[in-house]
């Protein structure tokens, strides 16, 4: 099935929506049973596909390619490779897109990338690329087989001068070539329907798929949300600040995930991507409290 097709108007009205979920390579071997076993129950939701993340400058390659394997291999599963510009040339961007055919992987998440770690501004590789939509370019020319996802920011990528610059690189993006655009996590629903409205206004026609991440730890998302410049609203802080037990904070955390979920399905997004962080438990929780039925397409 083409990418889009899993958002699709028809799929929608049909009473269903797109599921995919994401996942990092495990650090440590045993760890990937574990892992595997958050993946066996995560598909009881029928998922449409499972992206794998990929570390700067290729960091987790033989991890990433090594999870997808699994994915595609034990389970049969649709598998999508986020790949980075970051610290690779072009001919090392094409070895690894090689490697990801031959291994069945289906979908490419086309990203710029972050600058690796201890550096403050991305630097182009001599003979790489600069920006994520030529890499999008590359794919669409090269790779027309792989379909394409880009990321796209409710809350305005944290390095962009402006929303309306972050807007037209995200429109380079989509004229480029990509097939659906997921977003960066977000906490107010609101940010990520202005963001779909100014994306209708600036043309870009192709699925505005929400991301969502289930809080369990408020330290936790209180680190990543600095690293990707996601604001928090002061009241559900202040209810995870209540206790320091995770019982109490994984318990408030996922119940304000389903509010945020139930809300976005009545209004009519054509899918989600939850942001697992190799679990089961938060996402499986909020999934079960909106009812979400495995879609039979």
């Amino acid at each position: 099935m083409k990418l889009g097709d899993y958002f699709s108007e028809s799929r929608v009205q049909g009473g269903s929506r797109g599921l995919s979920f994401e996942l990092f390579p495990p650090k440590k071997a045993e760890l990937l049973p574990g892992l595997l076993k958050a993946v066996e129950e995560l598909q009881r939701f029928g998922p449409d596909f499972f992206t794998c993340t990929y570390g700067a400058g290729g960091a987790t390659r033989s991890g990433t390619l090594g999870l997808l394997g699994t994915l595609k291999q034990q389970y049969q599963l649709q598998i999508a490779s986020h790949l980075t510009c970051v610290g690779s040339t072009i001919e090392q961007l094409r070895s690894y897109l090689d490697e990801a055919k031959a291994i069945g992987v289906d979908y490419i998440v086309a990203l710029r990338g972050d600058p690796p770690k201890g550096e403050s501004q991305f630097t182009q590789t001599q003979g790489g690329l600069r920006y994520a939509n030529e890499l999008v370019s590359m794919l669409r020319s090269e790779y027309p087989d792989f379909g394409i996802l880009v990321a796209g920011y409710p809350e305005v990528h944290q390095e962009a001068p402006s929303a309306e610059v972050d807007l037209e690189n995200l429109k380079r993006k989509v004229d480029s070539g990509a097939d659906v655009v997921v977003t960066q996590l977000f906490y107010n629903n609101e940010d990520f329907y202005r963001f779909r409205d100014r994306c209708q206004k600036a043309g870009i026609r192709i699925p505005i798929i929400p991301g969502v991440l289930p809080v369990i730890s408020l330290a936790s998302i209180q680190r990543i949300a600095s690293l990707c410049k996601a604001a928090l609203p002061q009241g559900f802080v202040d209810e995870l600040s209540k206790s320091d037990k995770d019982d109490w904070q994984f318990n408030v955390g996922t119940e304000f995930a389903t509010k945020q979920v139930a809300d976005l399905i009545q209004s009519g997004i054509s899918g989600i991507h939850f942001y697992v962080l190799n679990s089961s438990r938060a996402t499986s929780k909020v999934l079960d409290s909106v009812g979400w039925k495995p879609s039979s397409c």
